[in-house]
């Protein structure tokens, strides 16, 4: 029997799986099972009952998700909402809360909670869109046919 990508597929959504349940069950996370998250993205550890994802969102590779500073010995929720995107390389600061249907663009550092239907960007990120209606794991919806330029 040949293997496919199709069969890696399922085996990758397996490991993700499992790796959830290890997030949720041994370090306690508050991470819903709809939660797709990427083998480099890093949730906080050293507080781990601090880190709470919402259905229906995706992390990205090499994303940080903190939710303690040791410098000023404080440990506090760092909450993601439903339906958002959490782009490639971004850091999210403790205390910080992302609201419903949120874009964080790749490489953003996130220092204070982003209000619903964002999107955000840059060092420190800030939003550059709001409004936005986006389908689960952040998609945008597909443009509707009425609003494509005719050339």
């Amino acid at each position: 029997m040949a293997l496919s990508l199709n069969n890696l597929r399922k085996l990758r959504g397996a490991l993700v799986a499992l790796r959830r349940w290890g997030l949720r069950t041994i370090w306690g996370m508050d991470i819903h099972p709809t939660v797709e998250l990427s083998f480099s993205a890093r949730l906080d550890r050293t507080h781990p009952k601090g880190i709470h994802v919402d259905a229906y969102t995706y992390i990205a590779f090499d994303v940080r998700v903190l939710s303690h500073d040791m410098v000023r010995a404080l440990r506090s929720d760092t909450r993601i909402g439903k339906h958002c995107f959490i782009g490639g390389k971004s850091l999210i600061l403790p205390g910080v809360t992302i609201g419903d249907s949120c874009i964080v663009a790749a490489g953003s550092v996130v220092t204070k909670s982003v209000p619903a239907n964002s999107i955000v960007a840059g060092n420190p990120a800030r939003v550059i869109r709001s409004g936005v209606e986006l389908l689960p794991y952040g998609r945008l919806p597909p443009a509707s046919e009425g609003t494509a330029e005719k050339g």
